[in-house]
């Protein structure tokens, strides 16, 4: 079953290619939606599909890319609305 997460990455995420480190995992696990950075210094991200798999790219945003510093990730559980077809970068 198909669901939708809003997720919040802070901490030393902006600079140090999470953006790109969102997208590349979130395609890998055949994920749609969209990954962007904040004003706050933080990255926000979208995803649908299968839950296990949100669930997968969750703990890839926990640790982040070599260079990032993450201190926490919230998720918000939402209904699956499926507008997405590709997992992208907006700016």
């Amino acid at each position: 079953m198909n669901i939708r997460a809003s997720i919040i990455v802070t901490g030393r995420v902006q600079g140090v290619f999470f953006r790109d480190f969102t997208r590349e995992n979130a395609i890998k696990l055949d994920l749609t939606g969209w990954v962007r950075n904040l004003p706050n210094g933080s990255v926000e991200s979208m995803a649908e599909g299968e839950k296990e798999d949100i669930l997968k790219l969750i703990e890839h945003l926990k640790q982040g890319p070599s260079a990032a510093n993450v201190k926490e990730v919230k998720v918000n559980w939402q209904k699956y609305v499926g507008k997405c077809t590709d997992f992208s970068i907006q700016y």
